[in-house]
């Protein structure tokens, strides 16, 4: 096991798994630790409310805990539902003697206002658990109840912190994300000095911010970094879940904390097969007859598009040098509008065609695409609106829709021949950018100038 960090949740289960050890795990995946957990609780939840609560028997959670620790050890543990006394006093015993950091999250009740801590173990909490933590994490109203004191501004919530502080914690972060400012403010109380965090509030579904920043406090003291460091890194990391949240529920919309890290990885794909489709085209001079005199471009978007952003392609296009296909420069987001434009209005009706590539105009080429079975396409630039006109990037994009609204579906070649002063153009769509790519080289291979 030596290089793995380990870091162990206890806490209780989330049916929607919004929040809870599912929000804890995918925490832990994301910030690359090996994620283990105790479950304190069961809840029947989702995005509206909790419904069901029910105690894990609490030798179980002193058996899950002392299974993994005696087999696969500790450098970070974090606590959330804790729910009953005997439950606190059995995770407490369990957890005093080791010496990996603790972070705790003073779970109490939940957005819907359904209690996560029973009334009468608020006080195990406090003497419990509070004297174990390297980390106390609590939300406004826990501040609250914690420090016994009405907290409604950031100097209140200051004044919180000093007070948990003195229960025995190392250090305390009341969360302000709920305090009436322009920022969120975090205010970190540590070795004597306050500091504050701001971050702008972004929008988003917030099921399980709570859950998340303990958990990613406590992945990143598992990884050595020092508290501050960690609380920064922390805001930062959840202010990104809260970006990437799950659309899903009728109610609060849980984070994502693995959102960012699936975004960057679809991203990292798409520009790799951009790249594998560049160098098939490259290797094959014959493409070098479907290059148009504005030449051409390939581009690839990440699943579930929204914006130019969102495709990539090549920043100074595919060119014929005198024979030779060559690309002009590596991939990028956002370097093709016009191509994009095309993606984009394909994505409105299928999420399994992401690349197009344009080639120029020829009836030979279409009639070549015909015998190799591809569908076509076709929109008249002559009839676009004038208030399409006005927009730049919007005349491919209308011009996709009206081609799949001809044809009744998405077809594998969108083209139009043309208008005043604007070259016909062949536009090859595919699932990927390699698709698009090998459609291209088969017509190349068949056409004859």
């Amino acid at each position: 096991m030596k290089g793995v960090v380990r870091v162990l949740t206890v806490a209780g289960s989330d049916s929607s798994g919004g929040a809870g050890i599912q929000a804890d795990l995918k925490a832990f995946a994301a910030l690359g630790v090996y994620g283990m957990s105790a479950i304190t609780a069961i809840t029947a939840q989702n995005t509206t409310g909790v419904t069901a609560v029910q105690p894990v028997d609490v030798e179980v959670v002193r058996a899950q805990i002392k299974a993994v620790v005696s087999d696969i050890g500790v450098d970070a543990v974090k606590t959330g539902m804790l729910y009953t006394c005997e439950i606190i006093e059995a995770v407490a015993d369990e957890l005093k003697g080791l010496k990996a950091p603790l972070v705790v999250d003073p779970v109490m009740v939940a957005k819907s206002g359904a209690r996560l801590l029973k009334e009468e173990a608020e006080e195990a909490l406090i003497k419990k658990m509070l004297p174990l933590a390297t980390v106390v994490t609590p939300n406004l109203d826990e501040a609250a109840r914690l420090a016994d004191m009405g907290v409604k501004t950031l100097d209140e919530a200051e004044e919180a912190a000093k007070k948990i502080a003195s229960l025995g914690p190392k250090a305390v972060v009341v969360k302000g994300g709920h305090l009436d400012l322009d920022e969120s403010i975090d205010i970190l109380y540590y070795d004597g000095v306050a500091r504050r965090y701001a971050g702008n509030k972004v929008s988003g579904g917030t099921h399980g911010t709570g859950c998340t920043f303990a958990s990613a406090i406590a992945a990143l003291l598992a990884k050595g970094y020092d508290i501050f460091s960690a609380v920064n890194e922390a805001k930062r990391f959840v202010a990104d879940a809260i970006l990437h949240s799950s659309k899903v529920g009728m109610g609060v919309a849980p984070v994502s904390p693995l959102g960012k890290t699936v975004l960057d990885a679809e991203k990292m794909r798409v520009l790799q097969s951009i790249s594998e489709a560049v160098s098939l085209l490259e290797a094959n001079p014959a493409f070098a007859n479907l290059i148009p005199e504005c030449q051409s471009n390939i581009a690839m978007a990440i699943p579930e598009p929204k914006r130019f952003e969102d495709v990539a392609a090549i920043p100074g296009r595919v060119v014929n040098a005198m024979g030779r296909v060559k690309a002009s420069g590596c991939p990028k987001f956002g370097a093709s509008r016009h191509l994009a434009s095309t993606i984009l209005a394909v994505s409105e009706y299928t999420p399994l065609v992401r690349a197009a590539l344009n080639i120029r105009f020829d009836e030979e080429i279409l009639r070549v695409a015909h015998i190799l079975g591809y569908s076509c396409s076709e929109y008249d630039r002559s009839k676009e609106p004038e208030e399409v006109k006005a927009r730049e990037g919007e005349t491919t994009k209308w011009g996709a829709r009206e081609a799949i609204k001809s044809y009744g579906a998405v077809p594998d070649i969108i083209f139009h021949r043309g208008d005043i002063g604007k070259e016909a153009m062949i536009v090859i769509l595919g699932r990927d950018a390699v698709d698009a790519a090998l459609k291209a080289l088969k017509i190349a291979s068949e056409y004859k100038t």
